[in-house]
């Protein structure tokens, strides 16, 4: 009896194991569903320019992944290369509250006029080798519309990430 009591009771926590490795596989696969926000070679005028758009890459790649510590991280690193800048106050104080902020809804509703005022500087300064575009989502900001800077035509959405990640177009090329 107690030898049946024992098989029993070993084949139950195999199969218990082996249903939690499974589970912990298919948490795995889905913690590692990114999206890599294609960066085609694009080189602004201005190197400090260049560098904070750099930077701008790197945080819509984490909006775009819902990941707001990214997001965090590359505010922080914006809001540093900005103070390099002249006039760049609103991207300074955009790029402080990302940078402060763990909530990916605030992220990127600061990333609406962080993008609005790098996509301004970035028109002032040019672009040196490559293309640029400014991309519309017309459904972001409460369905008023919202635009960011991309190097590669295929859209990869910030303001939604993975529930709408194609949602836009190109407005706008900058050469």
């Amino acid at each position: 009896m107690l030898k049946q009591t024992l098989t029993v009771l070993a084949f139950t926590l195999l199969a218990a194991c082996g249903n939690n490795a499974e589970n912990k596989t298919a948490d795995n696969a889905e913690e590692q569903s990114t999206v890599t926000v294609a960066a085609a070679p694009v080189k602004l005028k201005d190197e400090k320019v260049n560098n904070v758009y750099q930077h701008y890459v790197h945080l819509t790649t984490a909006l775009v992944n819902s990941d707001s510590t990214e997001a965090k991280n590359a505010g922080a690193a914006i809001e540093a290369g900005a103070n390099e800048l002249p006039g760049a106050d609103s991207i300074i104080a955009n790029a402080k509250k990302i940078a402060q902020s763990s909530s990916l809804e605030d992220q990127r509703q600061q990333y609406i006029s962080l993008s609005t005022a790098v996509i301004a500087l970035v028109r002032s300064t040019g672009v040196s080798s490559g293309e640029l575009y400014v991309d519309y989502c017309p459904m972001a900001n409460n369905e008023k519309g919202a635009s960011w800077l991309s190097s590669n035509k295929d859209i990869k959405n910030p303001y939604f990430g993975d529930e709408m990640l194609t949602c836009g177009e190109v407005k706008e090329t900058i050469k």
